[in-house]
């Protein structure tokens, strides 16, 4: 099975027009477009698929997090951050283009996100994220680009990931939990295929 993207190839920089953020004084909100993405060679038997993007690069401690005059360090342990959870997609979907599922930033986040009939979306980890910002706090679904703090000294890396499942569809409801997503998916994994894209705010490393 094969994903690939028109917007990045695997391993290389993801562009800031499909990112939450973009490099300004520090940083600036940017177009937040969900990517293209493309995906072939299923097996027999593939009957829907499950789409999932996490950046494994999140520090697992705030203190120094986006804070003038102090660096992330690279050796701060690491954690997940949920930026799109997608199952129930039918099995005759084989391609999303640029912007389909995401094509701005909506405070308090998008409660009907965009995606192929019958499909739906989980809650993402800006949920967590904007938790008591009365400006943006809100229950986040689908897709919400890259926006890794602008002092880190890692460049971050997001995994794009379609399932081929076995089943037309999970016993799951808008705004599921990736912990509900692993849990339905479990002995449905047929196959599955990674896309990694980079992204950094940090104009000291190089993404």
């Amino acid at each position: 099975m094969q994903l690939r993207s028109d917007n990045f190839q695997h391993g290389q920089a993801i562009p800031p027009q499909l990112a939450f953020a973009r490099l300004g004084k520090p940083v600036a909100l940017s177009d937040n477009l969900s990517p293209h993405l493309a995906w072939k060679d299923a097996p027999a038997g593939t009957r829907s698929f499950v789409l999932t993007c996490i950046d494994n690069d999140v520090p697992s401690k705030p203190d120094d997090v986006n804070k003038e005059g102090r660096t992330v360090p690279a050796d701060l342990p690491r954690v997940e951050f949920v930026h799109w959870l997608m199952a129930n997609i039918p099995a005759e979907c084989g391609e999303l283009a640029e912007g389909a599922c995401s094509d701005d930033i909506t405070p308090h986040g998008k409660q009907q996100p965009y995606g192929p009939p019958g499909s739906v979306q989980g809650v993402n980890s800006y949920t967590d994220w904007f938790a008591g910002d009365v400006q943006m706090e809100g229950s986040y679904l689908g897709y919400d680009g890259p926006c890794p703090p602008w002092n880190d000294s890692l460049v971050h890396h997001y995994h794009f990931r379609v399932y081929a499942l076995d089943t037309p569809s999970l016993p799951l409801s808008q705004g599921f939990l990736l912990e509900e997503l692993r849990a339905a998916m479990a002995g449905h994994v047929l196959a599955e295929a990674l896309l990694t894209g980079t992204y950094s705010l940090n104009p000291a490393v190089t993404a």
